[in-house]
């Protein structure tokens, strides 16, 4: 028994040191970008909710819609959901409201580096787009996507990378909207530190490209369709412990659309989550 009290007394100034490293240490916050895809995973058994809406014009027809995400961790590397909403459409002739499209999603995070106030990741993602849009509010068809995220995120400054690949299915009249690439590009920075008990505030700019393909009717090319646009998108993401509140605009920096096509005007996301 004395020898064992020697221990732990010997020990003791050891493990207050540790006791007190950990909890001074900085705490990195592992988010995703507003508009990008980002690395972040949901921890092991965990629930987020996610609301959100979203908002956009081309030309005269403005597109908008209230989403509910539901996300479960399945491990601490992988979580899966699924995204529900409610769409609204809008043209100079008609209005159009009800169910939007259904979608599966998944990610896997198969790497991950951690050091003293920062956390660098990657992860695959895919998600399965399945048509249950109420009529002219969908594409009528079965798409998915894949994509590879990369992230670097510390105590001050935040940088993601990521490329994906959609795959558009046809649908029942014989369309097929082109295949598109997206890519994303993205800078984040904390202006002021904070604990995790603390509102805590991150800006960011994200540049976001897309690549379409032209869409095909019955096997035939579509000439007004396919091309690329390029968005620069200032946002912000505000967290105080578990829920979180981001927010952003898309703003139009290069249109190259092939034909006679209305350009975006703009997009803007609003996001709240919620960790359970």
């Amino acid at each position: 028994m004395l020898n064992k009290d020697r221990f732990l007394f010997k020990k003791a100034p050891i493990l207050l040191t540790g006791l007190l490293a950990g909890a001074y240490m900085p705490l990195v916050q592992a988010h995703d970008p507003v508009f990008g895809l980002g690395p972040h995973v949901l921890f092991k058994d965990g629930v987020e909710i996610a609301p959100e809406v979203h908002s956009e014009r081309a030309g005269d027809t403005d597109r908008s819609q209230l989403g509910l995400e539901l996300t479960y961790g399945l491990t601490g590397d992988w979580a899966a959901g699924i995204d529900l909403g409610y769409n609204r459409v809008s043209t100079a002739t008609d209005n159009f409201s009800g169910q939007g499209d259904t979608t599966l999603f998944s990610k896997y995070r198969f790497w991950r580096k951690d050091g003293p106030g920062v956390q660098q990741s990657m992860s695959v993602a895919a998600k399965l787009k399945v048509d249950t849009a109420d009529s002219q509010l969908g594409s009528g068809s079965t798409d998915g996507l894949l994509g590879l995220a990369y992230g670097y995120e510390s105590r001050q400054w935040y940088r993601w990378a990521a490329v994906r690949y959609r795959l558009n299915g046809e649908n029942s009249d014989g369309l097929r909207r082109g295949d598109k690439i997206l890519f994303d590009l993205v800078g984040g920075i904390r202006m002021d530190r904070s604990s995790y008990r603390e509102p805590d505030m991150v800006w960011m700019i994200e540049l976001n490209g897309e690549t379409a393909q032209r869409n095909e009717f019955n096997g035939s090319p579509l000439s007004n369709t396919g091309g690329s646009e390029w968005f620069v998108s200032p946002g912000m993401m505000w967290t105080l412990r578990n829920f979180a509140v981001k927010a952003g605009v898309q703003i139009p920096l290069i249109s190259d659309l092939n034909g006679n096509q209305q350009a975006t005007d703009y997009r803007a996301k609003l996001t709240l989550e919620w960790h359970l």
